[in-house]
């Protein structure tokens, strides 16, 4: 019977238990389900593996924003896979990874076209009307484009979209464990997310969430995310709407309860067409993260937080290069985030141009003060972005709300540019 795990807090303590406890669970069903991988499971399921640098600067693409995002999401974009289980490759959080090699994937399986995708979801679901579907099955010239299908499901009850995506990760790597980690409220609001773990020592992850954090149109978004021990990822999206964006509201919720989306990112025939997808013969296998680096940043952060504002929130722990804070000082709550990233030189020029300077010592530094990017009323970010000599960069944001989808809670942030630029300029992040 499979265990169901129910999280109703992103940081429920102050150290990350809740979050250690289940990557052992993940990492004991891994163990036991004796799977051909054969590298220290529990160490990577708590550190993660190393998914690239150009990975994590788009990952942080959807958190950090702005023109130093905007400059980051082009670098090497051309290797990165959407998660998303949607045609138009709206990112979840995490939003991007690179595939990887499966030990059983043949450069003989044979081809998947677009209408058998389609098919395959429309057998698998249950009894209704479809319409409006499109798809795109395994291509052989494109191995990094996830093969997916989309159909719009009416079950007498009115019409909602249903939506399936397939690749591939590294088993017990740092991609498995964020496909099926409860996303962080702080950068994704959401209802509830139910974690179960799968006879086979597969764990699925069901989320209710909402198309638009803000609410702004009662669009609902559930979606079911598995990961198996072989590396198999199946991504389902569903909404109460014909359309993700776009169309009205034609359901109370989205056809499929969180049984049905459970039992459809199961199905078997998810997996042969994760087996078809070739290998991509640019993929190297790389180190694992440096364990425990998002908790020593986070530590090094809240060090450097000035004298009168208590942090009353933290999270990204699981990150070597990202964490973040929120902050009080008595008038309202601060989202404070960092990245602290070496060897960036090579994107200098896309991050330092007009209007930044260059101190004595050669760091570069730049200061935004530009809207909230995630649709919080009111909300503005403020950022620091600085780059040593050698290219080691740390780039701080503060918000005027406790999380980007939230209104904005003060009319700035907590901290002033000045107290930004000095965390960022900090010798301690060296160390």
């Amino acid at each position: 019977m499979p265990v169901e795990q129910q999280h109703n807090d992103s940081y429920s303590d102050g150290d990350g238990s809740s979050e250690r406890a289940f990557e052992a669970r993940l990492a004991a069903a891994l163990h036991d389900a004796g799977d051909t991988f054969d590298t220290d499971r529990g160490a990577l399921v708590a550190a993660g593996t190393v998914r690239g640098r150009r990975l994590r600067l788009r990952r942080r693409t959807t958190v950090l924003g702005g023109a130093a995002g905007v400059a980051l999401a082009g670098v090497g974009g051309g290797l990165l896979v959407p998660w998303s289980g949607s045609p138009s490759g709206q990112p979840r959080p995490p939003s991007a990874v690179r595939t990887t090699p499966h030990p059983t994937s043949s450069p003989t399986a044979r081809a998947i076209t677009s209408d058998e995708m389609i098919s395959t979801l429309e057998k698998l679901l249950p009894k209704g009307k479809f319409g409006r579907a499109e798809g795109r099955g395994v291509d052989a010239s494109e191995p990094l484009v996830a093969p997916y299908a989309q159909v719009v499901f009416d079950d007498g009850r009115g019409p909602g979209a249903v939506s399936v995506a397939v690749n591939r990760v590294l088993p017990g790597g740092y991609a498995a464990l964020q496909a099926v980690l409860c996303p962080d409220k702080v950068y994704v609001p959401y209802d509830s997310c139910v974690t179960r773990h799968m006879p086979d020592a597969s764990v699925v992850t069901v989320v209710k969430r909402y198309e638009y954090p803000d609410r702004r149109v009662d669009t609902k978004l559930w979606t079911a995310d598995l990961v198996t021990p072989d590396g198999h990822h199946v991504s389902i999206s569903e909404w109460n709407s014909p359309a993700e964006k776009g169309l009205p509201v034609s359901r109370d919720e989205p056809p499929l309860s969180v049984d049905q989306l459970k039992e459809l990112a199961a199905a078997q025939e998810w997996r042969g067409v994760v087996d078809a997808i070739p290998e991509d013969p640019r993929q190297t296998q790389e180190p694992p993260m440096a364990q425990g680096g998002g908790r020593a940043i986070r530590q090094t952060l809240a060090s450097l937080v000035p004298k009168g504002l208590k942090v009353v929130g933290h999270g990204s722990g699981d990150d070597d290069q990202f964490t973040y804070v929120v902050v009080d000082d008595g008038k309202g709550r601060s989202l404070v985030q960092i990245n602290v990233q070496p060897g960036m030189s090579d994107v200098a020029k896309q991050l330092f141009g007009a209007g930044s300077e260059t101190l004595a010592d050669g760091t570069r530094v730049a200061e935004r003060k530009q809207p909230g990017e995630k649709g919080g009323a009111g909300v503005v970010m403020w950022t620091v972005d600085t780059m040593r000599a050698d290219g080691f960069r740390v780039v701080i944001s503060a918000f005027n709300s406790g999380s980007q989808q939230s209104a904005a809670t003060r009319s700035a942030p907590a901290l002033t540019m000045k107290q930004l630029r000095a965390i960022a300029l900090s010798p301690q992040w060296r160390s």
